[in-house]
């Protein structure tokens, strides 16, 4: 449902007809409705969850009950001060993200974290305490926030910060929407010297050169990010491209300003079998070919860099229904390349068909109870949706418990809760400080349902 369509169907009776919503994986779907309102404050009452824009891809911002509303936050999407001093933006919680940078880029501001989509919600990145390829030199958006609007499960409206309220503040940086609906969000700009990347491209031929190499560029760059090909066969398997970047300096970028970035949109008309493992195979060969080609520096505009997939709306619809899953993983630095390679002999072992994989450099866990990132690397693995994907997934997770790694709740849609527990021991503390601020448990969806044991 667009904003337009979702401004007809709630107005002026605020909520929708049941309407079916799903993540951005387009698995699972659910049947809920829609509440929606320029001040959220008119319908906050209804939701059990707050909704943004969709874009985590698993059951994170789905009703644990079939039909129960949920508050969509994305006409309340104002900016409402911004002090070029502090460097301070407060914003309500539907803003986008690609507004921010529509707005603030020329002016010589930037998001100090961004993951790799501009169409997030300010509350959506809260929410997921979102990070990107400047993880390992500016960690999670949740350090840069300053403070949030929060209205809790009894309807007060609580201000908290590091300063106030800090326990809830710090339960609500990845809490996935379970500590209340957030309304306002307040976090500190960055000051960019150009509106230019000035981005370095290696290659290399398996994922131990790629991953040692990863290291050591986030050392000297603020930005690194590696895509690496696991679904061609060895000798192929493993082979990779290193992306690092900064902001350029003046003298170093164009004097205007980068073009609007142009876009396509697919229709919703793949079928199941349009995309199939011969043809990733392929565009694989062909990536990391141009990778070659283009090894070197250069100076890109920042939305290339940082948001590649962008350029293709709605690219999710290319898996056709069946959806997709994204299984991302943080192995701890400390394990070594022990835990890595058994996760990379496990995918070629299953065949697993990885079809696009991005592999991220982590710095230090951030202050959020249940933040993803921690110190080591992180992937990220896109597989379409079969039966055989459960075990996939369940394979992985065994690994990453052994290697006393974790997963990340914005993407997931099929870790069990015995193995989320195995992997999270950072979890009691917060449903502690949930069950304070919300005894009954009146903010759930089916994520907590799943691996929480939320009564849906």
């Amino acid at each position: 449902m667009t904003t337009e369509e979702l401004r007809q169907a709630t107005s002026p009776q605020w909520c929708s007809p049941p309407v079916l919503v799903a993540g951005w994986g387009r698995f699972p779907v659910c049947e809920a409705r829609l509440c929606a309102n320029e001040d959220l404050g008119l319908v906050t009452p209804h939701g059990s969850l707050s909704r943004g824009l969709g874009r985590s891809y698993g059951d994170a911002a789905l009703p644990a009950k079939r039909g129960d509303a949920l508050t969509s936050t994305v006409l309340a999407d104002r900016l409402l001060s911004f002090d070029p001093e502090t460097g301070i933006l407060r914003a309500e919680a539907g803003c986008p993200l690609w507004r921010i940078i529509e707005l603030f880029l020329p002016r010589g501001w930037f998001p100090p974290v961004t993951p790799g989509t501009k169409f997030v919600t300010l509350g959506g990145m809260v929410a997921a305490d979102v990070h990107g390829k400047m993880h390992h030199s500016q960690g999670t958006f949740g350090q840069h926030v300053t403070s949030v609007l929060l209205e809790v499960a009894d309807g007060r409206r609580i201000e908290c910060s590091p300063e106030h309220e800090t326990e809830l503040f710090d339960a609500t940086l990845g809490g996935m929407g379970l500590t209340g609906h957030i309304l306002e969000v307040a976090f500190r700009m960055q000051r960019i010297p150009s509106p230019w990347i000035l981005e370095e491209v290696e290659t290399f031929p398996n994922v131990p050169a790629l991953l040692s190499a990863l290291h050591q560029a986030g050392q000297h760059w603020p930005f690194t990010v590696a895509w690496a090909d696991l679904l061609n066969p060895p000798p192929l398997f493993g082979r990779g491209a290193l992306m690092k970047g900064r902001w350029a300096l003046p003298h170093e970028a164009p004097s205007r300003l980068p073009q609007p970035p142009k876009s396509m949109k697919l229709p919703a008309v793949f079928p199941n079998w349009f995309l199939q493992p011969w043809m990733i195979r392929w565009f694989n060969r062909v990536y990391f070919y141009r990778a070659q080609r283009v090894r070197g520096r250069r100076v890109v505009d920042p939305e290339s860099f940082f948001y590649p997939l962008d350029a293709v709306l709605d690219w999710n619809r290319v898996y056709g229904p069946r959806g997709f899953t994204q299984y991302q993983c943080v192995l701890p630095a400390e394990q070594g390349l022990e835990a890595h390679q058994r996760l990379l002999d496990r995918l070629l072992e299953l065949q697993a068909p990885v079809f696009l994989a991005v592999i991220k450099d982590c710095g230090q866990e951030g202050r959020g109870i249940l933040s993803f990132p921690r110190p080591g690397i992180s992937y990220a693995l896109d597989m379409p949706l079969s039966n055989r994907t459960q075990q996939i997934v369940d394979d992985l997770n065994d690994i990453v418990v052994k290697g006393g790694g974790r997963i990340y709740l914005a993407k997931d849609a099929l870790t069990r809760p015995e193995h989320f527990r195995s992997m999270e021991p950072r979890l009691e503390r917060f449903l502690t400080v949930r069950r304070k601020w919300d005894p009954t448990l009146r903010f759930r969806s089916a994520l907590s349902a799943r691996l929480f044991g939320d009564d849906p």
